[in-house]
């Protein structure tokens, strides 16, 4: 009966950490290639519904990627111009971490220090990432409110 009871253990414990490395798996396939942003927002901390403001990328700077891989790499590759004429201005590289369980994702760029998103939506074609850094109350309500970045392929 013990011998039973920890056979029946094991294989609970193999079976749920490899249903957690498949998560994984396919949350990084699903991130992985380059994203282009579609908006940023700043939504009220008080009902995480209002939003205070909202920036559409225009002109070159709707041509700026950021780019995820499988191997925890990751770049972000900016754009300046005027006009029709957009040159890339530069172009950082680094690495994530993703915790599936927490929705977490740790960027550390080359030369900078790590800054922590929360993943709130994440499907094959859109991406949306609540910013867990730097935020200040902007609508002057005492509550601190958050920046939200969209992202579309």
């Amino acid at each position: 009966m013990k011998k039973q009871l920890l056979l029946f253990a094991f294989s609970a414990l193999a079976l749920s950490s490899c249903q957690d490395d498949d998560i994984q798996a396919y949350e990084m396939d699903m991130m992985k290639g380059e994203w282009k942003t579609s908006k940023t927002e700043v939504i009220s901390g008080k009902d995480d519904k209002t939003v205070i403001e909202t920036d559409v990328p225009s002109g070159c700077s709707a041509k700026n990627i950021t780019e995820y891989r499988t191997d925890y790499y990751t770049s972000y590759t900016a754009y300046t111009g005027t006009g029709a004429d957009c040159q890339v201005s530069y172009k950082s590289e680094g690495t994530y971490e993703y915790d599936t369980e927490t929705k977490n994702l740790i960027i550390k760029y080359d030369n900078d220090s790590s800054r922590k998103y929360q993943v709130v939506v994440l499907t094959s074609s859109e991406m949306k990432l609540k910013q867990m850094f730097g935020n200040i109350d902007q609508d002057g309500d005492q509550v601190i409110d958050y920046t939200y970045i969209s992202y579309k392929r």
